[in-house]
């Protein structure tokens, strides 16, 4: 009976352990996040007739440290990014390959930012999930 409850002791204490070291070797899921931005409206393409531009963001992120990093420096990114929005001409965004290459001006400013306050650019896509001029 005695060895019974020392085996059970000693068993008891040794399987939290084991449960731990299966945790740690577990590989860790891949995470892969999107942070939706508020709509972007601005208007565009200097003097003469004016033009407004209307665009809803979608930023990807890897990890959830970007993730917050992006929320943190949000208001910085959002400011960036109309300063951008606004100073396109009616040719810079006539078309979906225009579009998609200011997507992309769009992610290096993004990253600019995140590498500039953060020590790395943390984003690894940007998506325009609607896009209207006018």
């Amino acid at each position: 009976m005695l060895l019974r409850f020392f085996s059970i002791l000693l068993l008891s204490c040794w399987l939290p352990f084991a449960w731990a070291a299966d945790e740690e070797g577990a590989p860790a899921e891949d995470y892969i996040g999107y942070i939706e931005l508020k709509p972007f409206i601005t208007n565009f393409g200097g003097p003469g007739k004016s033009r407004f531009l209307k665009c809803e963001v979608t930023i990807q992120v890897a990890t959830e440290a970007a993730h917050h990093s992006v929320n943190a420096h949000m208001a910085h990114i959002r400011n960036d990014l109309v300063f951008l929005f606004s100073a396109q001409e009616e040719k810079d965004l006539d078309g979906i390959e225009a579009q998609q290459n200011l997507a992309k001006k769009g992610l290096k400013l993004v990253q600019k930012i995140l590498v500039e306050e953060e020590g790395e650019a943390m984003v690894s896509d940007m998506f325009f999930t609607s896009f209207v001029t006018q």
